[in-house]
């Protein structure tokens, strides 16, 4: 019997023709749900079939087998996927037959660059050109036995059905398509290998029945109006905005934009709108995308109100709050796979995952086909630069994979009808508001805030003091979680009580940010509870039902000084509130953020112009990559890239946070559970861990889990009310070099 996995323990062996068999027919359905929506579905059914049917034929060279068979824990000697590439390269790059040989050749290392490919010359794209352990050249040695694998490859799937393979006359497949269907393959064969090891698989699909969700959000709408404390005109916009949206028909371009204000209640009027297009459009899922983790739960809260009878409120509404992909096959079974109903994710991990080359990434990829898309504060979601490529991915995902998309923006911010984001731009789509509602929306918000800044830099001592004077209750936004914890520890400090301070940022586990949002919020409406301050880092500026008093944030850019003043006085209720700008001093304590240098310059001269208001948003953007050289969308660089077919620069240029993290642990009891392989869920895990910058590992010591070369233990102090995993770092003394 030839194997494809070794036994572990007392599990025993898989056979090649078990594992084989298992990712054909799983890819095929991945390939086929998910072709469904699109015009490359023949293409996608092909390639992917073939890549399944031929990703281990390496597997079957005796060299490998005698380790497979053994209990040695050495790496395969042989390259096993050189052997599924030459069995089916024909030579014409264009070919689906080739097209499967690259998602073979890239089902472990990813998809790599084509014109690299191209330039290895005839006979060695794909192909393993290096030497083997004993100095053999591999790919040599794999043409001389490749009929000898094909034999025994035959001889083991006897049964299987016969590929056809075909010429494809279609459209050229985009890198986008080639990420899908690698993605395919991917899923399949992680899946096959996790329930083979035991590990937690997928479940059952939970399907999106958008007419009974419909149904259970109309019935918590209507409740919500029941309970409101009063008739305002508030109250009455809110309910004729979700009326508005639930009963507009879908877009004939499949984009749809909203502009609705905050508070205005667009949480439940988009999603109302998005169940109603999938029930015409017969989509299959619903992803909200938004621009910061710490607004996650909020959203994640309210709908779970649309969870069905016997559903797991966890896997009807998931929350993929950070990186959760990984390439160690211990700890696949912890990765988030997208195949919830409804995911709420953030712009990081929706957009880098439509970047990415790596096979842990994309294996979630092929779930978007088929959905419902909600990119909320869209302005906020990207660094400027980025959007280019962005939008010709939607754009992408509406023309070819059956998506809807809404673009909503609190901030007047139409930033797709500019060539330097879009070419062409996405001009004259419909709003998704009627326009009798908009204008009354608009109107409230002229009076809301007073936009003011301080003109000398503060440090640490001065910016608490400073902090001090403003009225309460106050919200301090900073740049970096290192500024934010000082700040927030120093005035502690000053103030000798807890009760005048609280902190907010990704340096707390999601489970115990959305405990401190909860008490913010309850202190909120304590009309007595007036003075004391959030410290918090741009997790809060978007999103998030906070109403202060007043506001002052670091400079960062003009979109993210816009998105707090939704933060402060919210529906008008302290006449007009200020928001400052500040700048600081760097030092031991305070840190700039380098991402921010350029939006916040610009930012000063929209001061200078007199121009601190959300009309100007637009032009803000346009000035940013402008600056950076970018006079058109396809002088982008991504799109240059993207366009070249260079997946890894891609994936290296298309950074939201220009730094590559790892998960840390917070729960030292959910460590040792995993690290005797008890079934951890990774929903759990998500709540109880933190993303730390990979480059922070050594200096923060953090203790890889037995058994898991990607899980970390985080081992400094925890402070889970207050300063988080950043107590433990403040600790060490050692924060001159770190950076979020």
């Amino acid at each position: 019997m030839f194997l494809a996995h070794s036994a572990k323990g007392y599990i025993q062996a898989q056979s090649y023709q078990a594992h084989v068999s298992n990712v054909y027919k799983m890819a095929f359905d991945n390939a086929v749900r998910a072709g469904t929506y699109s015009h490359y579905g023949e293409l996608m059914k092909e390639t992917v079939a073939l890549a399944a049917l031929y990703h281990d034929l390496g597997k079957l060279a005796p060299e490998n087998q005698k380790v497979l068979k053994s209990s040695s824990k050495k790496s395969l000697p042989f390259n096993h996927v050189d052997a599924g590439v030459a069995a089916l390269q024909s030579g014409d790059l264009s070919l689906p037959e080739n097209l499967a040989a690259l998602f073979v050749y890239s089902h472990h290392i990813g998809l790599q660059s084509l014109p690299d490919e191209s330039a290895k010359g005839k006979g060695k794209v794909f192909r393993d050109t290096s030497l083997n352990q004993d100095g053999r050249a591999v790919k040599e040695i794999i043409d001389k036995y490749l009929s000898d694998y094909l034999e025994s490859h035959k001889s083991q799937l006897s049964d299987m059905p016969e590929v056809k393979k075909s010429e494809w006359h279609g459209t050229s497949p985009t890198p986008l398509c080639m990420r899908i269907a690698l993605s395919c393959l991917v899923d399949a064969d992680h899946t096959d290998t996790a329930r083979h090891y035991n590990n937690i698989i997928p479940e059952g699909e939970i399907l999106l029945s958008p007419d009974k969700r419909l149904t259970l959000l109309d019935k918590y709408v209507a409740g919500l109006t029941q309970k409101a404390s009063d008739d305002s005109e508030r109250n009455r916009l809110r309910q004729a905005i979700y009326k508005s949206c639930r009963n507009a028909p879908p877009s004939d371009k499949g984009f749809i934009t909203c502009d609705s204000p905050v508070g205005t209640g667009k949480t439940t009027a988009v999603m109302a709108h998005l169940l109603n297009v999938a029930r015409t459009k017969k989509l299959r899922r619903i992803f909200v995308v938004l621009p910061f983790t710490n607004i996650i739960d909020q959203s994640v809260d309210i709908y779970r109100n649309l969870v069905l009878t016997g559903e797991s409120p966890e896997k009807a509404v998931a929350a993929h709050h950070h990186k959760a992909e990984f390439e160690d096959i211990s700890s696949r079974v912890f990765s988030f796979l997208w195949n919830a109903p409804i995911t709420v994710t953030t712009a990081v991990q929706f957009f880098e995952t439509l970047a990415s080359n790596h096979p842990a990434s994309l294996r979630k990829l092929h779930q978007l086909a088929g959905s419902a898309i909600f990119i909320d504060e869209a302005h906020a979601a990207l660094p400027a630069p980025l959007w280019a490529q962005a939008l010709k991915w939607l754009k992408e995902l509406v023309d070819d994979w059956g998506c809807y998309v809404v673009l909503a923006s609190g901030s007047l911010n139409r930033f797709w009808e500019l060539e330097e984001f879009s070419n062409p731009p996405l001009k004259n789509i419909p709003e998704l508001v009627d326009d009798t509602v908009r204008k009354s929306a608009l109107e409230g918000e002229s009076i809301r805030i007073k936009y003011e800044r301080k003109q000398k830099p503060l440090n640490a001592d001065e910016l608490c003091k400073w902090i001090k004077e403003l009225r309460g209750p106050r919200l301090i936004i900073l740049n970096t979680v290192q500024s934010a914890a000082s700040v927030a520890k120093k005035l502690l400090e000053s103030y000798g009580d807890r009760k005048f301070v609280e902190q907010l940022s990704t340096a707390l586990a999601p489970i115990h940010r959305k405990e401190i949002l909860e008490r913010i919020k309850q202190r909120l409406k304590n009309p007595d509870d007036k003075n004391w301050t959030l410290v918090a880092t741009s997790c809060v500026e978007a999103g998030i039902d906070f109403s202060f008093r007043t506001a002052a944030r670091e400079y960062c850019s003009l979109i993210s000084t816009i998105q707090t003043a939704g933060r402060i006085n919210r529906s008008g209720e302290h006449g007009e509130s200020e928001l400052w700008n500040f700048q600081i001093v760097p030092g031991d304590s305070l840190k700039e953020h380098p991402s921010f240098a350029t939006s916040a310059r610009i930012l000063k001269q929209f001061f200078d112009e007199r121009k601190v208001a959300p009309e100007y948003c637009t032009e803000a953007m346009k000035r940013e990559v402008r600056e950076k050289n970018q006079l058109n969308a396809d002088s982008n660089p991504v799109v240059i890239s993207e366009r070249n077919k260079d997946f890894p620069a891609v994936k290296d240029q298309f950074r939201v946070i220009p730094a590559n993290t790892v998960t840390a642990i917070i729960d030292r009891e959910m460590c040792e559970r995993i690290e005797r392989h008890e079934k951890v869920d990774f929903t759990e895990l998500q709540q109880k861990s933190v993303a730390i910058y990979s480059n922070n590992i050594n200096k923060f010591a953090l203790r890889p889990l037995r058994g898991f070369n990607d899980l970390y233990d985080w081992m400094l102090d925890y402070d889970q009310d207050f300063l988080g995993y950043m107590a433990g770092v403040l600790k060490t003394g050692d924060i001159k070099s770190y950076v979020i």
